[in-house]
């Protein structure tokens, strides 16, 4: 099990509290609540059931706000980020797939 230290440096470890993390981000817990209820972000719940993020949940926050403040629409934000991620994702896995089949035909 990683001990306490190395989970805060893990960028899923659910670290922050709501009131922290809107400071961290600039933005209000409402704004939070929202992108949570958009599917953007899921935090996870304390056992007192108070909202926790990740440092990846507060990039993902950051990055909705600032498409919000030049006018892109919050579910549209939402949308947009949650694909971009899952391209990202998908490149990697394929960048990954081409290196263990190159070593394997090496």
């Amino acid at each position: 099990m990683a001990q306490p230290d190395d989970m805060f440096g893990d960028d899923d470890y659910p670290a922050y509290t709501m009131g922290r993390a809107a400071e961290i981000t600039g933005a209000s817990p409402d704004f939070l609540r929202r992108i949570g209820e958009a599917k953007l972000i899921t935090p996870l719940r304390s056992a007192g059931g108070h909202r926790r993020y990740s440092r990846y949940q507060l990039r993902l926050a950051v990055r909705a706000k600032e498409m919000v403040e030049q006018g892109t629409a919050l579910e549209a934000a939402c949308r947009i980020i949650i694909l971009e991620d899952q391209l990202e994702e998908a490149l990697r896995q394929n960048e990954m797939r081409e290196r263990r089949q190159e070593s394997g035909s090496a």
